[in-house]
C-alpha cells in the first residue's frame, strides 16, 4: 500500500481506531527542502512537539506544537501549527461544561487561523478525538482550511482496522496543491492495534523522494488505552529519536 495523498501529502492527519476498536490517530510530517526535513518530533508531558535539529533557528511555521493530549478527560488534539493550544483549550473547556463537542467549534478556530502565509498558501489541518462526560464513544473531527475560507470540517464515525486522513497537499512533489476540500476524505485499512505498529505502519507507506533524498521527516502515533483516558505515543524521526 502506498500514501493515499500520493508520494507529497505534505503534512497528513489520520484519525480512526485500531484492528481491536481503540481510538488512534497518526501524523506524518513530509518535507521537500533540506531546512523542511531539519525537524525532529519529541515528547513533551502533554504532548509532542516539532522542533530544530542542531543549530537550526526557531521558525514558528515549521516549529510547532504537534499533539496534545489530557489524560483526565481522553482528549487528543494533533494539528500542523501554531492551533494546537486553542483548539485543545476549547475543546477541553467543552467537556467540564457539559457541552456538546460539535464540528463548529473547529471551523471557527481553523478559520480564524487562516492558512499559512508561505507562497504555496499551505493549509492548516487539524484532528479532535474527545469524548462527552459519561460517555465511551468518542466524537472524532477533522478540518482544514484552504485560502478558500471557511474551513471545512467533519464529523467521521470510523469503522474499526480504519483510519481517515486529511493532508495539506494533493500529492504531487513538483506541483503542490491545497488537498481537493470537494473529494471524500481517504480512508485506509489499519490491521494494527499499537502505537509503535501505526507509526511504523504510516512511515512505510509515505516512502516518497525528492532530489534524491527522503522526504519523511517523523511519523507520530497515538493509541487510547482501554481506561479511555490515557494515550499512548510513539514517534519515528527521520533524525533519530530523543
Amino acid at each position: 500500500m502506498s500514501n493515499p495523498n500520493g508520494p507529497y501529502p505534505g503534512r497528513q492527519i489520520f484519525l480512526g481506531r485500531t484492528r481491536q476498536g481503540n481510538p488512534c490517530f497518526a501524523y506524518l510530517v513530509t518535507g521537500r527542502s533540506p531546512q523542511s526535513r531539519e525537524r525532529r518530533a519529541t515528547k513533551t508531558d502533554h504532548g509532542i512537539i516539532m522542533g530544530p535539529i542542531g543549530q537550526e533557528p526557531y521558525d514558528w511555521l515549521r516549529h510547532y506544537t504537534a499533539v496534545m493530549t489530557d489524560d483526565n478527560t481522553g482528549l487528543a488534539v494533533v494539528t500542523n501549527g501554531i492551533q494546537t493550544e486553542a483548539v485543545f483549550e476549547m475543546y477541553r473547556l467543552l467537556y467540564h461544561t457539559d457541552a456538546v463537542p460539535d464540528s463548529e467549534f473547529l471551523t471557527g478556530i481553523m478559520t480564524g487561523a487562516q492558512y499559512e502565509p508561505d507562497s504555496l498558501h499551505t493549509p492548516r489541518i487539524a484532528g479532535v478525538v474527545t469524548f462527552l462526560p459519561g460517555e465511551t464513544e468518542p466524537v472524532y473531527i477533522m478540518s482544514i482550511i484552504t485560502d478558500n475560507p471557511p474551513a471545512n470540517t467533519w464529523i467521521i464515525t470510523p469503522e474499526k482496522a480504519t483510519l481517515t486522513g486529511v493532508s495539506t497537499y494533493n500529492g504531487n512533489i513538483e506541483n503542490p496543491l491545497a488537498f481537493d476540500v470537494s473529494k471524500n476524505l481517504p480512508v485506509i485499512t489499519n490491521e494494527y492495534d499499537t502505537n509503535a505498529e501505526i507509526a511504523e505502519y504510516i512511515y512505510g507507506i509515505s516512502v516518497a523522494t525528492s532530489q534524491d533524498d527522503d522526504i519523511r521527516v517523523c511519523a507520530i502515533s497515538g493509541v487510547l488505552s482501554d481506561n479511555k483516558k490515557t494515550w499512548e505515543l510513539s514517534m519515528i524521526n527521520r533524525h533519530g529519536n530523543q
